[in-house]
């Protein structure tokens, strides 16, 4: 068998001159300096970032380290660290370009906050559906639309403080009661974090291609009564 001695490392240049000539302490070194300095040899050691196509010396990761704190270039494990800098969490099930994106904003969603833009943003990023926020005080009066009154009608003006939101929901949620629960509890939640102190809202899930009283059920504007026409 034969064993082969390699040179002896360059942190051996580190040391007082008492260990620069014990073999072993230039030996031994070597494990430090392929993990710190890296160095080609064949001797493989595993690598800190399992996306790095091979393993990358500490002295190099130390070099990048600002990438860590950049969200569109930090390890994917590294996402939820950075969004806890600002006290949010981040859904799990978020694609990783989402997550980069929304951890990249974090701070123009705080700087917003409060406001109708902010809110349907974060709804039409966290739930499955089109997100539309109505004012009451915005809404005209128009006969069929807005007419109803004490619903989205007030006499001397609208409610105090209140909007409706409305969520076009996938038809897929339709049957999975699960689901739809989950995705209504996010968007109550989103909307309670974001919403003013003093303001009430109503949250009205919809479903395209189905009848909703009070919602979808007006004849002739969004609602048809038998088959729909077709183009001639």
């Amino acid at each position: 068998m034969v064993t082969t001695i390699r040179s002896p490392s360059r942190l051996l240049e580190y040391l007082p001159v008492i260990y620069r000539d014990d073999p072993f302490v230039g030996q031994f070194l070597l494990a430090f300096e392929k993990l710190m300095l890296g160095f080609e040899d064949d001797v493989s050691v595993p690598k800190l970032n399992p996306s790095d196509a091979e393993s990358v010396a500490l002295e190099v990761h130390i070099a990048n380290i600002a990438t860590y704190f950049d969200p569109l270039q930090t390890p994917a494990d590294f996402l939820p660290w950075l969004a806890s800098w600002t006290a949010l969490a981040l859904r799990a099930d978020l694609p990783i370009p989402v997550q980069r994106q929304f951890v990249a904003n974090i701070m123009r969603y705080y700087r917003f906050r409060g406001t109708k833009a902010n809110l349907q943003e974060l709804l039409s990023l966290f739930v499955q559906g089109k997100p539309t926020i109505e004012e009451t005080s915005n809404l005209e009066f128009q006969i069929g639309v807005h007419s109803t009154i004490g619903k989205d009608t007030f006499l001397r003006g609208g409610a105090a403080h209140f909007f409706t939101v409305k969520i076009v929901l996938p038809e897929s949620l339709q049957n999975n009661r699960s689901q739809l629960a989950r995705q209504l509890a996010i968007a109550s939640a989103l909307i309670e974090l974001e919403k003013p102190a003093h303001t009430h809202y109503q949250l009205i899930p919809i479903f395209p291609g189905t009848m909703q009283v009070g919602t979808i059920s007006t004849v002739g504007v969004d609602t048809v009564l038998g088959n729909i026409p077709t183009a001639s």
